[in-house]
């Protein structure tokens, strides 16, 4: 891990406060580029996430990912933890946390729509910044690239539906375009970048590829500043007015994500999944789809809402969480690779007719 990387949280934390002071000072700034965006999906957030997911996809091998299909148990704990526990359990979190514990410090006309945000947000699972994520885990690429293209499948169909159900509403309208949009640009259109520019790399030979990737890995992580300090400048006026509010909704937001992503973790450690995959199975089945979740509040129930705020508050908290996951994910490897699961299916995939036998 270089320098850079090692002093990250360093860097988030210093991002942070520029992006609030830079937001609260400049607020009109702020606002005209947040208004460049298609279907509410914006542009220049779009561009730094390919400057940070390009140079992660470029390392995944498409003529390896038939082999995806051996990591089954990290993609079966993934879709049941975005699917069947993530959603239900934040419906569970805000109504004891929003509706509940802290109702008396809330406007009391906007808990359920705080309710509907919270809901809104784990309904939709990650997709562009896992890559962010499973790079510094050191995860599976092809795995990591799979799982994400599993559920943007699924999150067109099922999306709505959960949302709806919990929510209590007969028919919702889903900003579809903002989802197939945000597919394309945070997923469709990196990952033809990124296998142009590894097919042009790869003439040169694999040496070619690596020492090119070596020299614009910290592109991806400036990127990440980029955005962070974008996402919260976004927000400084709304940080400074009500940090209560902001604070009490973090609450939920933060219990959910260790939850899941602990969750995670220990199913692949029982299933006896590789930690190369359970790393970024827990940080898939933890973090959330941000920009389809606030476009869906703000279509749903208003720019000024609850909703749209509570959506906002997962965006504003999501990297410097996840970067705590992913070092509790890399600190505790070897206790993982000691689990009698992990430990009995690598000796397995190892003996000579673990090939033939489809072992593993």
């Amino acid at each position: 891990m270089s320098r850079f990387e090692r002093y990250l949280t360093v860097w988030v934390a210093l991002c942070i406060v520029v992006g609030v002071a830079l937001g609260h000072l400049f607020p009109r700034a702020f606002q005209t580029i947040g208004a460049a965006e298609v279907a509410k999906v914006n542009l220049p957030v779009a561009v730094l996430i390919w400057l940070m997911i390009i140079p992660m996809l470029m390392k995944v091998d498409f003529a390896a990912m038939r082999q995806v299909g051996s990591h089954w148990r990290g993609i079966s704990v993934t879709l049941f933890i975005n699917w069947a526990v993530k959603p239900f359990s934040m419906a569970a979190l805000a109504a004891l946390f929003i509706g509940g514990i802290f109702r008396a410090y809330l406007p009391a006309a906007e808990i359920n729509s705080y309710i509907a945000g919270l809901i809104i947000l784990a309904a939709a699972p990650c997709t562009a910044m896992v890559f962010v994520w499973s790079n510094l885990c050191r995860g599976e690429p092809n795995f990591t690239l799979s799982q994400v293209a599993v559920n943007d499948a699924i999150m067109v169909v099922a999306f709505a539906p959960i949302v709806g159900l919990l929510l209590g509403l007969s028919a919702i309208t889903v900003p579809r375009q903002t989802l197939l949009i945000s597919v394309g640009l945070y997923i469709v259109v990196p990952v033809i970048l990124a296998q142009l520019f590894r097919s042009v790399l790869m003439r040169g030979g694999e040496a070619r590829l690596n020492q090119a990737l070596g020299r614009i890995g910290p592109v991806s992580l400036t990127a990440l500043l980029a955005t962070l300090v974008l996402l919260f400048g976004f927000q400084g006026e709304q940080i400074v007015r009500q940090p209560l509010i902001i604070a009490i909704l973090a609450v939920p937001i933060l219990i959910q994500v260790y939850l899941n992503s602990g969750l995670a973790y220990l199913l692949n450690r029982l299933s006896g999944e590789a930690h190369c995959v359970a790393g970024p199975s827990a940080l898939i089945g933890a973090s959330n789809f941000f920009e389809l979740a606030v476009a869906a509040a703000i279509s749903l129930f208003g720019f000024s809402s609850g909703a749209a705020l509570a959506t906002v508050v997962g965006v504003l908290i999501e990297v410097p969480v996840m970067l705590t996951v992913v070092a509790i994910v890399n600190a505790s490897k070897g206790w993982y690779e000691r689990g009698a699961a992990v430990q009995r299916v690598a000796a397995r995939a190892q003996r000579p007719d673990a090939g033939r036998s489809g072992a593993g």
